[in-house]
């Protein structure tokens, strides 16, 4: 069911511009945007595309009206006057987006409330690296501690690395961070290597610097 209403809410403004659209060369051209944003923003909704999914969203119902709007400016160019049958397409075209981006805003700022108050959650698999050819990830997990998750995963080499040579392989040396969201999520995804003397741990977790989890050395956690 999610899925679905995830599909229709992307496809809403293309099918609002279909509704009020009068000149074809316009219409061909904003509509194809609208549905390769609509694309893009699917994709993201299934986990192809990388990219936070409530800034994806709250982007694309920014976007979609301000395109909605030039190519309705641009035909208006075109006629002098808009035809009375389409004068309440266009008011109910405009109160729908008004109304879809109203509540993709308000959906959004719940969403990055919740996780200021709660951000214990352990980032996805996909915040793990990419790994070079001759490297192996096994045993992932998700482990949690006060405050906190965080997600660990053990990289053995194919090769006969040694332990330091796997973490310089990685890219690891020094722990590497970035904002996990663009506009809603201003949380660090940090992801570093630790070396215990037996195997290589890639550990992977979401904070606030400052905050009481993330000043307790997550990313320098010791495995037993």
């Amino acid at each position: 069911m999610l899925t679905v209403l995830g599909i229709l809410f992307a496809l809403a403004p293309a099918v609002v511009w279909g509704t009020i659209a009068r000149t074809r060369a316009v219409g061909f051209a904003v509509g194809g945007l609208l549905l390769a944003g609509a694309g893009l923003l699917i994709g993201v909704q299934q986990g192809r595309l990388d990219a936070p999914g409530p800034d994806a969203h709250l982007v694309f119902t920014a976007l979609a009206p301000l395109l909605i709007a030039c190519g309705a400016g641009l035909e208006a160019r075109h006629e002098n006057s808009p035809p009375q049958r389409r004068v309440p397409r266009r008011k109910g075209a405009v109160i729908f987006l008004g109304v879809q981006f109203a509540l993709t805003l308000a959906a959004g700022l719940l969403n990055a409330l919740l996780i200021s108050i709660d951000g214990s959650e352990a980032p996805p698999s996909k915040a793990l690296p990419s790994l070079p050819p001759g490297l192996s990830l096994v045993d992932e997990d998700v482990r949690c501690g006060s405050g906190g998750c965080w997600r660990v995963a053990t990289v053995i080499s194919e090769d006969g690395l040694s332990r330091p040579e796997i973490i310089r392989l990685l890219g690891l040396q020094e722990k590497s961070c970035r904002t996990n969201g663009w506009l809603l999520d201003r949380r660090d995804l940090c992801v570093g290597a630790t070396d215990n003397g037996k195997k290589v741990t890639i550990t992977a977790a979401l904070g606030y610097p400052g905050s009481v989890f993330w000043s307790a050395t997550v990313l320098l956690h010791k495995d037993p």
